[in-house]
């Protein structure tokens, strides 16, 4: 009498079962995102046509052979220069305001909650400072430049203040999400135990978080880059006024040096970070 598999050596199933839900799933998105489609007037397809085929030819052809005359490689060299540092600083001074918002936003840090419900006083406060940052990080940082440049005048100036209010308001937020997403009871034991809140967070949440903290700030540099590129096409300097006078030139070779920068630029800060996380591990 022939004996019956075991349950466990049974022939898998030839159809997936979740496969409707899925199916039912992907339509659904599908028809949510047609609408959208129709909104932003997106057809992929004019640029096949004859006369757009020909200009992107056109423009690409200019790219060969990368600029590369001295005067123009010493002008590069200098922009570069000046973007890295509008970057860097508007970074380091979006730091002096994210830090502080950060801490005083972590519920880890409060010594108030440590009874279970946060005192009013605190509560509405950090509620204050959690909508400052949404302030901040909603108006994007090329509107700050328009603004300020009517205030401060051209040149990277406008463009250092407008990294340094947009992005201040985007590591805040994200300081404190990643400060709260650790364990946050060794923290608290040693705001019980008489630590200050520095002290609290020096030992009980950088240990866990540096790494995350550390790699996320190279991210947020690198997008200042590029947003210090964005930004010189509204007189803030830097590369990206430089391709803006480029591209009025239809200099094709220079674009395509610029481009290049970019890409290395990026590079970097991809180095960096990976440096930094290996070295926090």
């Amino acid at each position: 009498m022939p004996v019956s598999a075991p349950s466990s050596l049974k022939a898998p199933q030839l159809r997936d079962p979740a496969w409707q839900g899925r199916l039912f799933w992907s339509l659904a998105g599908l028809a949510l995102l047609w609408p959208l489609l129709q909104a932003t007037e997106f057809r992929p397809w004019l640029l096949w046509q004859p006369d757009s085929l020909r200009a992107s030819g056109q423009f690409l052809a200019d790219f060969v052979p990368p600029a590369h005359s001295a005067d123009f490689l010493a002008l590069l060299l200098r922009e570069t220069w000046r973007t890295v540092a509008m970057a860097t600083v508007g970074i380091s001074l979006a730091l002096l305001l994210a830090v502080p918002l950060a801490l005083a936003a972590t519920r880890s840090l409060s010594i108030s909650a440590l009874a279970g419900r946060m005192a009013r006083g605190p509560f509405w406060l950090r509620q204050f400072l959690r909508g400052l940052m949404v302030l901040l990080r909603s108006v994007p940082e090329l509107v700050w430049a328009l603004a300020l440049v009517r205030v401060l005048g051209l040149g990277p100036a406008a463009g250092v203040l407008a990294i340094a209010l947009s992005y201040g308001g985007m590591l805040g937020k994200v300081y404190a999400e990643i400060l709260e997403s650790g364990d946050g009871a060794v923290a608290q034991n040693l705001l019980r135990n008489g630590c200050s809140r520095l002290q609290a967070l020096a030992y009980g949440l950088l240990p866990q978080n540096a790494a995350e903290l550390a790699s996320y700030t190279v991210y947020r540099w690198e997008c200042a880059v590029r947003s210090s590129v964005v930004l010189g096409f509204v007189g803030a300097g830097g590369l990206g006024q430089q391709m803006d006078n480029s591209m009025k030139m239809f200099r094709g070779d220079e674009v395509c040096t610029l481009l290049l920068v970019f890409v290395a630029l990026v590079a970097l800060a991809d180095r960096l970070s990976a440096a930094l996380r290996k070295a926090l591990a």
